[in-house]
């Protein structure tokens, strides 16, 4: 081969190596990947189902955008922490309190959201000592539950209005009956969250007796007297440009049924990763009560 033909194969070499970088550098920017970390079931069947309530919620994202890859770890935190590579959001739904899935790892979880990584916390995840959800909850969602502030009652929310936000898109008012948290510790003044669901607890919310979870002062102030409308879930702007979601329902398994308490925790797991939301949100197919049976324990 002379010197000019070497020369042109060098720059087809060149320019086929340049479309293969771009297109892996594409490919990359393009990636979305949403990890679900499901703690071990707990309470009766239809109950804190964590693992079935993750399936349901990564089937549905995959329905909705195939090109996301969702990877489910079940009954607790990942042995091989590889799965967080090149992760956009983390989606938590576990028990909490003192014996919270999450205590051991907490500095690992933080270094993770640290690179631009979304998370969203669910129901009794919200649940973690107060010196620790000062230092990590209010970082990395804008709130938590706190014991001797924070209540725990069964109730039916309702919800007629919503803000304009993309995690709300789609929304139609609904009622739904769940252990709805309220009273919640946010960040002082709000700052850099959105109330997505708010609405006022009815009086008989409080009936149950003083105690760590049931009745305080403070929220009897805020809601019988103030009758301040609370926040149960809400979306948060991390500082370091990441996103957050707190939600306080979920307790009940065949609470998925409902079209819009599905699409709002769908759009918000969505807007944890910086995946861009429909205009009507995310439309899911309504699980029968076949496939949510198979996806509660087994007793």
């Amino acid at each position: 081969m002379d010197k000019y033909g070497k020369i042109i194969c060098l720059a087809i070499l060149f320019l086929i190596t340049t479309v293969h970088i771009f297109g892996q550098n594409k490919k990359q920017s393009d990636f979305k990947k949403v990890v679900f970390i499901a703690g071990p079931d707990s309470h009766g069947k239809g109950e804190h189902e964590h693992n079935g309530g993750s399936k349901l919620m990564s089937q549905k994202i995959k329905e909705s955008f195939p090109d996301v890859q969702t990877i489910v770890c079940e009954n607790g935190w990942p042995k091989d922490s590889s799965v967080f590579d090149q992760a956009d959001a983390v989606v938590i739904f576990c028990d909490g309190g003192g014996d919270h899935m999450l205590m051991p790892y907490l500095e690992q979880l933080d270094k993770i959201l640290t690179k631009d990584v979304g998370i969203a916390m669910l129901h009794f995840t919200l649940e973690i000592p107060k010196e620790l959800g000062q230092k990590y909850s209010l970082k990395w969602i804008g709130g938590y539950f706190e014991t001797d502030w924070s209540v725990n009652p069964v109730w039916t929310a309702s919800f007629e209005s919503f803000p304009d936000h993309p995690v709300a898109k789609g929304l139609k008012p609904f009622s739904v009956r769940d252990e709805w948290y309220y009273h919640m510790r946010f960040s002082k003044g709000m700052k850099g969250i959105t109330p997505i669901l708010k609405t006022l607890p009815p009086d008989s919310t409080l009936n149950r007796e003083e105690g760590t979870h049931s009745n305080n002062q403070y929220v009897r102030q805020a809601v019988l007297v103030d009758k301040q409308p609370q926040v149960l879930a809400w979306t948060f702007e991390r500082t370091d440009g990441g996103r957050g979601f707190g939600f306080t329902g979920g307790h009940v398994h065949a609470n998925w049924k409902d079209d819009n308490f599905r699409k709002l925790v769908l759009n918000a797991i969505a807007w944890t990763a910086k995946i861009s939301i429909p205009e009507n949100g995310i439309d899911s197919k309504t699980p029968e009560n076949e496939e949510l049976e198979m996806l509660s324990k087994q007793l």
